[in-house]
């Protein structure tokens, strides 16, 4: 499904049009799930500007998450909320819809996830009649995610009955070895658990019991979660565990010169 969302622009009917058709007439597999991708893309951003337009491989950010979107099998629906004109125009290319322009209110450096995505939920429903099972969402600044993630996640929520999927990686610093700055300048331990108090900071990582890393890659969740109960991610969480290559998370320039690195390494091995 993934090929033929790609390349329904030959026939000239853009990809997101396409979509919604196989939405409508009720050909995506069955039983279907109805999976709305949501690409939150704001124009402002801190660390670099304009950064969900940054180029990566030569393509903006955004591309790269709608195109994965539109790869994913299990994807229903690709929606880009976005505040900036210019932004919404590169997803629309891309294949996404961009049906509305997000309220500025919405589009501030403090907003949150939960306000953005249930715009994006009541506006399909009282414009569109449309209500998803499940949503998924994709950020623009983790641009190493595959299709297959988005599946993978969607799968694993669908196989534990979860409320909700995060994607996660090994983390790379243990809270055991973390501290507390005090403001005259002493430290003390950020863990204060039984083991930590016993033995100390300095303990061989083998010892320790793993700790994952929330990366941003993907993440999954019901609908109620976030209509009925009010917050993004529901009690019952599963992990999708992700490989720590794949989880890049574009916030500096830095990080974007290690995501080029890494993705040209893997379009060398393809």
């Amino acid at each position: 499904m993934g090929q033929e969302k790609r390349h329904a622009g030959r026939d000239g009917v853009t990809r997101a049009s396409w979509v919604r058709r196989k939405v409508s007439s009720g050909s995506v597999s069955s039983p279907a799930r109805r999976v709305l991708a949501i690409v939150p893309a704001r124009g402002g951003s801190k660390g670099i500007p304009r950064k969900n337009l940054q180029l990566l491989a030569g393509r903006p950010l955004v591309t790269h998450a709608v195109d994965t979107a539109l790869a994913a099998s299990r994807v229903s629906r690709v929606l880009c909320s976005t505040d900036d004109p210019e932004i919404a125009d590169v997803a629309r290319a891309a294949g996404a819809e961009v049906p509305f322009l997000r309220p500025t209110e919405l589009a501030q450096d403090h907003s949150e996830d939960w306000a953005v995505f249930k715009h994006a939920l009541d506006w399909l429903l009282h414009n569109d009649a449309w209500q998803p099972d499940l949503i998924v969402n994709l950020r623009p600044t983790s641009p190493l995610r595959t299709p297959s993630h988005v599946d993978r996640a969607v799968q694993l929520l669908l196989e534990t009955g979860a409320d909700s999927v995060k994607a996660v990686c090994l983390a790379r610093q243990h809270p055991h070895k973390m501290w507390l700055r005090r403001p005259d300048g002493r430290i003390e331990p950020f863990l204060k658990t039984a083991f930590r108090l016993a033995r100390g900071p300095d303990v061989p990582r083998a010892q320790l019991e793993d700790v994952y890393w929330q990366n941003g890659v993907v993440d999954v969740t019901r609908r109620e979660v976030i209509l009925e109960q009010g917050v993004m991610i529901g009690p019952r969480v599963a992990g999708l565990v992700v490989q720590p290559e794949d989880s890049i998370d574009i916030d500096t320039p830095l990080d974007l010169a290690l995501a080029e690195l890494l993705y040209s390494r893997r379009m060398a091995r393809a």
